[in-house]
């Protein structure tokens, strides 16, 4: 199976690299801009279409003070695809930035990790640390979508579809999965926040929300047996995913989104893990 596979940008906040790491690596200016893209993914062949993340809305991005670009269902519609007519949306964890809008998609299976469920409703959640990233109203909103027949329970690794995979990688929430795609350029593997950029995966330096540094690092190596390359990790929120694949267009809307089954952009040497 061959799929394109989709990355669209539809929001970002501005912040520094001491937000992005527990401790910033060496040759990193915790004071240095370290800006945060948000993304959902799209996967489609001749005959299917995957959704993979539904975004936040825009009460939410004023909530926590996040810039939106596009709303993730706009972004859709202009690539012709209607969020009524997705049938099948993986969503990778339940934090508010992946898990919003889960009523846009009323005709979809949600394909979720047991563990998600269990971590976002269960006594986790009485720490506020923990359930930070959490917007309740989404979290009820998937547990609607359980009562109403519309979730697909994952317990580790699965194929979902032929050339489609989603696996277990823990660390950042405890039923993060990320999704393997067979692509024309090898196994793409978009890792969610297992890596939220490529320096946290390259360096071995943990994203601050964490609710398992052990389990965290363990799904750094996990992320890389996956993928073919290290070049077919897609990392989720990297401002650099956008710079080294090719946009879907040049300007306007579509400019947003990029072709991640594309062969990328050699990174610069600054941006590449130092020694």
């Amino acid at each position: 199976m061959n799929y394109e596979v989709y990355g669209l940008r539809y929001g970002y906040n501005m912040r520094e690299v001491a937000e992005n790491f527990i401790a910033p690596p060496s040759g990193m200016d915790p004071h240095d801009a370290m800006p945060m893209d948000y993304y959902i993914w799209l996967i489609r062949d001749g005959s299917r279409v995957v959704l993979v993340d539904t975004g936040f809305d825009q009460p939410a991005a004023d909530r926590r003070d996040r810039e939106m670009v596009r709303h993730p269902v706009d972004l859709l519609a202009d690539m012709g695809i209607a969020a009524e007519t997705i049938t099948d949306v993986i969503i990778t964890h339940l934090h508010y930035d992946h898990a919003g809008n889960l009523a846009a998609f009323p005709n979809a299976t949600f394909h979720l990790q047991d563990r998600e469920m269990g971590f976002a409703t269960g006594r986790c959640m009485c720490h506020p640390v923990l359930r930070a990233p959490f917007e309740v109203e989404d979290v009820v909103e998937m547990v609607r979508r359980v009562y109403g027949g519309r979730v697909n329970f994952i317990d580790g690794d699965a194929e979902l579809f032929p050339g489609i995979s989603v696996h277990l990688v823990p660390g950042h929430s405890m039923g993060l999965q990320c999704v393997g795609v067979e692509t024309a350029r090898g196994r793409v593997v978009l890792a969610s926040d297992a890596s939220h950029y490529y320096a946290n995966l390259e360096r071995q330096s943990p994203f601050p929300i964490v609710a398992d540094v052990f389990a965290m690092a363990e799904s750094w190596k996990r992320v890389m047996t996956l993928a073919d390359s290290p070049d077919h990790v897609v990392p989720g929120h990297d401002p650099l995913v956008r710079e080294i694949y090719p946009r879907l267009a040049a300007s306007g809307s579509l400019a947003e989104i990029v072709c991640l089954h594309e062969t990328p952009r050699a990174r610069s040497v600054s941006a590449q893990p130092k020694a």
